[in-house]
């Protein structure tokens, strides 16, 4: 049955389970690796943009995602299979170190897509939402909810803000093998996505 659910321990949880999903730690050198070679105001640019970008995805998700995915019958798994290939797609110039092919264009798109989604709010952070939501349907609880959303992406940013740092320490052939290890990680991310899209769907 679901109940009015004033437990900050209940969000606290999902704002720890939001850490162990997005893993902007661990994302540190993807971004590092996908703004090379932009200035300090852009890499701010894309922080911000792709922060705010996935705070909104989610809290979308967190409000009317289960009734748009209903609407167009489209199950978590097909989304998530659908996110594991466009990962695929934005691992291979990575690979092939072209990431900075048609730059101009690319940095426009880079904080929407591929950062806020499907790397910040993936498959996996949208369908947690999505089934927070249905667990705490009440509104007070929603709105309870996106305030730790915020602090999380928040958190994000700060996180994201000390990536040229790292820049500055390994250089351009260190930033270089980092790509490339960074594309093949995300390939795989983009596999695991499929396949287990594939699991649940079977």
């Amino acid at each position: 049955m679901n109940i009015l659910n004033l437990n900050y321990l209940v969000y606290l949880n999902f704002f720890m389970s939001l850490f162990i999903l997005v893993n902007p730690i661990g994302m540190i050198p993807i971004f590092t690796s996908m703004t090379n070679g932009f200035s300090y105001q852009e890499r701010n640019k894309i922080n911000l943009v792709a922060n705010f970008s996935a705070f909104i995805i989610l809290c979308f998700s967190l409000f009317l995602g289960n009734s748009i995915l209903n609407i167009f019958e489209i199950s978590i798994s097909s989304f998530r299979i659908a996110g594991g290939i466009l990962i695929i797609l934005i691992s291979l110039p990575m690979i092939n170190n072209k990431n900075n092919v048609k730059k101009n264009i690319f940095k426009k798109n880079i904080a929407v897509i591929p950062l806020a989604m499907p790397l910040i709010s993936g498959p996996g952070t949208i369908s947690s939402t999505i089934l927070w939501s249905t667990q705490n349907p009440y509104f007070i609880n929603k709105i309870i909810c996106i305030f730790f959303i915020f602090i999380f992406f928040c958190c994000c940013y700060l996180i994201f803000r000390i990536a040229p740092f790292f820049v500055q320490m390994l250089g351009n052939v260190g930033i270089e093998i980092i790509t490339k290890i960074m594309g093949i990680l995300l390939m795989s991310l983009g596999v695991e996505f499929i396949v287990s899209g594939i699991k649940c769907i079977f």
